[in-house]
């Protein structure tokens, strides 16, 4: 029964002249596609225009391995330095006086109050207007927690793109 239907509605005729059909005859059973509109590509482009023109301020700032070393040597209770690598990750190590938050429950977390923030993580939660730099292993995460933050409402937001994997070049070279 189930067959025949499905065959039924792979011969209805399409109803409309901007209806293009597609069948796909795999196996048992029938799969139709119907695709009801084209992409407009200009509208598309302007779309995707304007949607960089509002996130250009979100990008934050990108700090090299010179602006993050004095961070380390003389931390500040006014600026955080979060690792956003997986627990598994950080027993490899960490840059000094950086704090764990897995970017797998940064969006979570940041939502907390201060109470719950801490007895999870351990450390006091950031304030918004609080500097806070983010690294991971490469900087892929580290930019995407940037993003996490901002939409959370995070006002000093800076990125160590070169994160954990220039760190340790880095400080590798520097040793006698």
């Amino acid at each position: 029964m189930l067959r025949t239907a499905l065959a039924s509605v792979a011969r209805t005729p399409a109803r409309s002249t901007h209806v293009t059909r597609q069948v796909f005859r795999h196996s048992y059973p029938v799969f139709v596609r119907y695709e009801s509109t084209t992409p407009d590509r200009e509208a598309l482009k302007a779309a995707r225009k304007a949607n960089d023109e509002l996130q250009r301020d979100w990008r934050s700032p990108i700090l090299t391995y010179e602006q993050v070393k004095p961070k380390t040597l003389h931390p500040s209770s006014d600026a955080y330095l979060i690792d956003v690598r997986e627990p598994n990750e950080v027993i490899q190590g960490s840059i000094p006086s950086a704090v764990n938050l897995p970017l797998s429950v940064l969006a979570t977390s940041l939502g907390l109050n201060p109470q719950d923030f801490r007895a999870q993580h351990g450390f006091d939660k950031p304030q918004k207007s609080q500097e806070v730099v983010f690294y991971c292993r490469s900087g892929k995460r580290s930019a995407s927690a940037c993003d996490i933050a901002r939409r959370n409402g995070y006002e000093n937001i800076l990125n160590y793109e070169g994160s954990w994997l220039d760190w340790v070049s880095r400080e590798a070279r520097q040793k006698p």
